[in-house]
Order: structure tokens, then sequence, then C-alpha cells
């Protein structure tokens, strides 16, 4: 069992900026592909971002690309999101999830493990 953990999430408005933290224990955290989902009210859980178990390789929607940056400290067992420019749709709650295999968190969307959510509301 992998256990996932949010923090960062909070208040801020449009053009502002926010770092989300996911802290991890469990299993060996390096094993794992990690990522990023929200889900705004009365919409569906979407993917927003993965990163490779080794941080090589990274994966955005396009609705964040270029604003959004997914990063990994395996020593730290850590993952973060540094959110730029949010704007008013980037309201949500921001969930962590992972999985062995990144293709579960970008492809199929169903990964394995999830946190409890942090939430982000972005004021106009």
């Amino acid at each position: 069992q992998v256990q996932l953990a949010e923090s960062g999430g909070g208040l801020v408005q449009a053009g502002d900026s926010l770092k989300l933290s996911c802290a991890a224990s469990g299993r060996t955290f390096s094993n794992y592909a990690m990522g990023w989902f929200r889900q705004a009210p009365g919409k569906e859980r979407e993917f927003v971002a993965a990163i490779t178990w080794s941080g090589g390789y990274t994966y955005y929607a396009d609705s964040v690309k270029g604003r959004f940056n997914i990063s990994r400290d395996n020593a730290k067992n850590s993952m973060y999101l540094q959110m730029n420019s949010l704007k008013p749709e980037d309201t949500a709650v921001y969930y962590c999830a992972g999985d062995e295999a990144i293709v579960m968190l970008v492809a199929t969307q169903r990964p394995s493990y999830w946190g409890q959510g942090t939430q982000v509301t972005v004021s106009s």
C-alpha cells in the first residue's frame, strides 16, 4: 500500500501562483509513477499532469500546459505541482495519485492510489 497526502491548497487570485505537495509513505516511492488530477464542482475528475518514476518524462493536460509544472523528489518521497498564472477555471479539488504504470495515470486514468485531495480556489 501507498499512502498519499496532499498539501498546499488555498484561495488565490487570478494570475497568482500556488505550489501543491504530495507526501507519500508506505512502499518505495521511487517505484511509482505519480500524477495530479482535479475535480471541479459538478464536473468529472480530470487528469492534470503525471511524471514517471525517474522524473524523466512528464505529461500535461492541454488546459495546463505551459502554466503548471510537475516534479518529484524521490529522496523526500514527495511530488509537487507548481501552478502559475492561475485562472478561475482551475478552481477544483486537486488529488495526488500513484501507480506502478504511467499508463494508468495518463491513459486509463485509473491509478491504484489516491490522496484525499486539497482545495484550490482561484478568484477572479
